[in-house]
């Protein structure tokens, strides 16, 4: 029996450190392709003085920031390594901001789109470098608002002695009563209702115009709408991240390796794979951009072929 147990335990062993060895290689890989579409950006002169190309750049910075820090705190949590609590308190901070960085920045650019189709004699004035850039502010300082209410309700609820306390830093550090939990289910359930009216806004508008338009417009409108329906899916995909916190706690009052199995898949499916993959994604079904990056990526062999 004692033998039994031993090979057990041995087991499961193996099989979470087959678990954390497999997301330490799947981060690898989506920082590279992460960070090969940001170099591709910042190398090309004509990127930067776009709207659509800027909010995509900020995307990826949140994605590759949101995807480090989580990996930190997972190999915290794997070992058990406690941190105090002001330098946890850092850390969720912005892992909160960045979790909602990327769905704003999606919407913005859904907006963007339809600015460009609807209103594309405006477009030039309206979505300038400068506005770009006074929007990137706008949206992480409502990013901001979600992660700092709760940090200041713990702050007020806690003695100064819990300052240098150790813990092993989680989201669940900060929920010390149950309607915090209900609080924080509002703040993310607005926000992202209203990001969904934004992007279902958009969608409709630019149908309407497509309807109308015809031959080169027509194909530019298409184009556009499914941009749009591409951002809607990676919107849901952030919603159903935003919302795995609630389904893991839920299975914690069930079973607890049934709450680590969730975790776990909810972490590979809903937070490395979407934060890499819609991003490649969008990257290659612009023209523009996907010149670039094939020519980056082919060492400058593509442009030589194209010129013989």
């Amino acid at each position: 029996m004692e033998s039994n147990k031993t090979v057990t335990d041995g087991l499961a062993i193996r099989a979470i450190n087959y678990r954390v060895i497999l997301v330490q290689v799947m981060i690898c890989v989506f920082l590279f392709i992460n960070f090969f579409l940001m170099m591709t950006f910042f190398l090309k002169d004509c990127f930067y003085t776009s709207m659509r190309y800027i909010l995509f750049v900020v995307t990826l910075f949140s994605d590759c920031l949101f995807l480090l820090m989580t990996n930190a705190l997972l190999i915290f949590s794997y070992f058990n390594f406690a941190i105090q609590i002001w330098l946890c308190v850092i850390i969720y901070i912005v892992l909160a901001e960045y979790s909602f960085v990327t769905p704003l920045t999606l919407t913005a650019m859904a907006l963007e789109r339809y600015v460009a189709i609807c209103m594309p004699l405006r477009h030039a004035e309206l979505c300038t470098t400068r506005t770009t850039l006074h929007l990137i502010i706008i949206i992480h300082s409502i990013s901001f608002v979600p992660g700092f209410v709760i940090v200041a309700i713990f702050f007020a609820r806690v003695t100064h002695v819990v300052y240098n306390m150790g813990t092993v830093c989680s989201v669940e550090s900060f929920i010390l009563y149950e309607w915090m939990n209900h609080l924080r289910s509002v703040l993310y359930l607005l926000y992202f209702l209203i990001m969904c009216i934004i992007i279902v806004f958009s969608y409709v508008q630019i149908m309407k115009v497509a309807k109308a338009a015809s031959g080169e417009n027509k194909k530019s409108t298409w184009r556009g709408l499914r941009t749009v329906i591409l951002h809607a899916f990676q919107l849901l995909l952030c919603l159903i991240q935003m919302w795995c916190p609630f389904i893991e706690a839920a299975m914690l009052q069930i079973d607890f390796m049934l709450f680590i199995n969730i975790r776990y898949f909810n972490y590979i499916t809903f937070i490395l794979a979407p934060r890499c993959l819609s991003p490649l994604i969008y990257g290659l079904r612009d023209e523009l951009f996907f010149q670039a990056v094939r020519y980056y990526a082919l060492c400058g062999l593509y442009k030589k072929q194209a010129s013989v």
